[in-house]
């Protein structure tokens, strides 16, 4: 009986930790793609892989990368991200790994390349191709250096990708930015080995046992990516500013003002969800908004509370684009802001003067008779409102006695009248024409 004991035991002790040990052999791979522009789009894809990969337990995580670049600070934040990651993380170049995508490649623990596949070319650029100061390349410099430093890579050939005054004997001459055939990347190890595929990946890794994991990508990661971009971004805000500009043109709530906050909502939610865009944010920017109308309606001429009002309308839009940590900005890339800047006010430059136009041509046509208020109800289609008075005035000439934004008051022939303006606004003590009436008002126009 002891004996049967004893060798249950030894049994016990020998058989079944190995047993375990068989279980848990198997290694899961998470694996994504970075194959578009590193752009916003892109770092919400990694930030979201890199959660999910360590929610999941993964072991491993291949990046599969096929990228001409992208803006800088997009990939200083996918660069980071690799280079803090608990997971090992392996870059698959799939053809290109251009600029911004050969540091993002240089971040991962181990490289590996398709035949025919590339690396380097990081020299930055803007969106011409036209190479940009030296400040802006010092900065790559220096963050292809340390990148190449942390993961073990000869630092001076990393720089050569940058740039091209860069001598590296036996590898780069002067006057050429560096960028590697898959060959010479593993020749001078940029590169672990040729492949074809993340089996070989696996295989030259020594891993046997393994289960493959893709990203999950919902159609609502889609849109919202979709919008975070730079370019539908300043749409957005085009859209914005061109609904409030048509909803100053007419009283009362209408399709223009609806048209702003769904474009409003659209350009704040995505970015908010996302991190990007915080409470204090989208508090400034509805700030600005009110002090504008306040300035407009509320407060005669034009001062302090509009110019606040349009510094906070543009400061929220520019900094819910900027990944700031509440009010530090130490951390975010050089350059960024003067972007983000530019594509606000390009936009808003770009929707004002359209709006104009475009409004000007609505008012002036009967295409959209209900929306100007150019339309005279006449007593013979049935209009009894009116007085005779009223109707006597058209052509008549008077002064604004109050800002027309569009409604004011008028003063012709020593008597008040309700008025608004045709077409944009009319400044107090302008002298006005009487076009015609409408709804109980005098609708003028600056005299000719």
């Amino acid at each position: 009986m002891r004996i049967r004991f004893f060798y249950f035991v030894l049994f016990a002790l020998i058989i079944i930790p190995f047993s375990v040990v068989g279980q848990n052999d198997n290694k899961l791979v998470y694996r994504f793609n970075i194959d578009e522009e590193i752009a916003p789009p892109a770092t919400l894809r990694t930030e979201k892989a890199m959660e999910e990969a360590k929610e999941l337990g993964a072991d491993i995580i291949v990046v599969h990368i096929n990228t001409f670049g992208g803006t800088l600070d997009d990939c200083d934040k996918i660069r980071t991200m690799f280079l803090e990651s608990k997971i090992p993380v392996y870059a698959y170049i799939d053809n290109n790994a251009a600029s911004a995508g050969a540091l993002i490649s240089i971040a991962c623990d181990s490289i590996y390349m398709h035949t025919g596949s590339s690396i380097g070319a990081a020299t930055v650029v803007d969106q011409t191709g036209a190479v940009q100061p030296d400040k802006y390349q010092s900065y790559m410099r220096s963050l292809m250096r340390s990148t190449a430093e942390a993961r073990g890579r000869r630092p001076d050939v990393a720089e050569a990708m940058v740039d091209p005054d860069i001598y590296v004997a036996g590898i780069s001459d002067s006057g050429k930015v560096l960028t590697f055939t898959t060959t010479e990347a593993v020749k001078y190890g940029f590169c672990e080995a040729v492949v074809e595929n993340v089996n070989e990946i696996m295989e030259h890794a020594g891993i046997e046992q393994y289960t493959i994991k893709e990203q999950r990508y919902t159609l609502l990661d889609k849109f919202i990516g979709f919008l975070v971009n730079p370019v539908v971004s300043g749409i957005l805000v085009m859209l914005i500013i061109a609904g409030i500009y048509f909803e100053l043109q007419q009283p009362g709530i209408g399709f223009p003002l609806i048209l702003a906050l769904s474009a409003a909502a659209l350009y704040f939610a995505p970015l908010y969800l996302e991190g990007l865009a915080s409470y204090w944010e989208i508090i400034l920017f509805i700030v600005g908004i009110v002090l504008i109308f306040l300035e407009l309606f509320v407060i005669p001429g034009f001062g302090v509370s509009g110019v606040l009002g349009i510094i906070f309308v543009v400061a929220g839009l520019v900094f819910s684009m900027i990944g700031n940590v509440g009010f530090d900005f130490s951390f975010v890339p050089s350059g960024m802001i003067a972007n983000r800047l530019m594509i606000v006010l390009v936009a808003i430059a770009i929707a004002l003067p359209l709006s104009i136009v475009v409004g000007k041509k609505l008012f002036e046509s009967n295409l959209f008779g209900g929306l100007a208020l150019n339309t005279a109800e006449n007593t013979g289609d049935g209009f009894t409102v009116a007085g005779t008075t009223e109707q006597s005035l058209v052509g008549v000439d008077g002064v604004a006695t109050t800002i027309l934004r569009p409604a004011g008051k008028v003063e012709i022939k020593g008597r008040q009248y309700d008025a608004v303006a045709q077409i944009g606004y009319i400044e107090k003590g302008t002298t006005v024409t009487v076009v015609g009436y409408v709804n109980g008002s005098l609708v003028v126009n600056p005299k000719a």
